[in-house]
């Protein structure tokens, strides 16, 4: 998928590849017209420290998503109910916005099914002026055609590790073939960004891979992290993740939060398994939802 080939015709932008024609009204698995849609766009602390720094990450919220999580927290945005319809001109305008205001980088936030858009808009904003780096922030259902498009469009890639087990994909996320999609996509973004850079603390090249532990999934968290150690060593940054707060109807184990006990044993586990560049959180933190108001700010 070269750049001159994307399309929201026939759409293959993720990897549902849905084939609808967005641009006539048609609407895949996303539920997204091929007008960008967004749902707040403003400086965000609570990145890792690597991306928010000491001024904060310029956070793009995409409204739709190719997945369909059971317990997302950003439920309100990823089903579509939320957003504004902008220009490729107004979201380039948007990035140089955000750096403006002292964001280190632009974050963009589920952005996969507005590919061709984001790929323009980045080079109208670089072509202004923009400087900092693109953060392409993903749940790694992604094509590698598609990253491969985006080869001198993004610094850092922001990828999910969500499931180990297929049946866990199809039960949680509707998408059977996550685990074998996700992992080949990472793959082909650390071909990418073979290794991190870090300049004043700040990650401006490199993948930095996150785990959100959730309750009772401790075993396949751990089978993830056992093969980024034995595939990636230190090549790439791992974030491990308390902070899964549950919403109301889920099942059980998803209608608690995980145990001290469960994120201790896994980040016991990833130092057993030579994980150095790693990022862990304080476990109170599980006590915040870290869910901004998608309330259209910045648009």
């Amino acid at each position: 998928m070269e750049k001159e080939n994307l399309s929201y015709k026939k759409c293959t932008l993720c990897a549902r590849r849905c084939g609808v024609d967005r641009t006539r009204g048609e609407r895949g698995f996303c539920r997204m017209p091929s007008d960008v849609v967004i749902a707040r766009a403003a400086l965000h602390m609570w990145e890792e420290p690597v991306i928010s720094g000491t001024r904060g990450s310029g956070t793009v919220f995409f409204s739709g998503c190719s997945l369909g999580c059971i317990y997302c927290q950003n439920k309100e945005i990823s089903g579509g109910e939320l957003g504004s319809r902008v220009t490729t001109d107004r979201l380039s305008g948007i990035y140089t916005e955000l750096e403006a205001e002292g964001a280190h980088n632009v974050n963009l936030v589920t952005p996969t099914h507005y590919l061709p858009s984001i790929i323009e808009s980045v080079d109208k904003a670089r072509a202004k002026g923009l400087t900092v780096p693109i953060v392409y922030n993903t749940s790694s259902y992604e094509t590698r055609e598609a990253l491969r498009a985006l080869s001198d469009t993004v610094d850092v890639f922001l990828p999910d590790l969500k499931y180990y087990k297929p049946s866990t994909a199809s039960a949680l996320s509707l998408a059977k073939d996550y685990p074998s999609v996700a992992w080949y996509a990472i793959e082909e973004m650390v071909r990418l960004r073979p290794e991190p850079v870090i300049t004043d603390g700040l990650l401006k090249s490199g993948v930095l891979i996150r785990i959100l532990l959730l309750p009772g999934h401790l075993a396949e968290a751990k089978l993830n992290v056992k093969r980024i150690s034995e595939r990636f060593s230190d090549s790439v940054y791992v974030s491990l993740m308390s902070q899964y707060t549950p919403s109301a109807g889920l099942p059980s184990p998803l209608d608690r939060r995980v145990t001290r006990s469960e994120y201790e044993e896994l980040v016991d586990y990833a130092v057993g398994k030579g994980i150095r560049n790693a990022f862990i959180q304080d476990y109170s933190s599980a006590d915040a939802s870290y869910v901004p108001p998608f309330d259209l700010t910045g648009v």
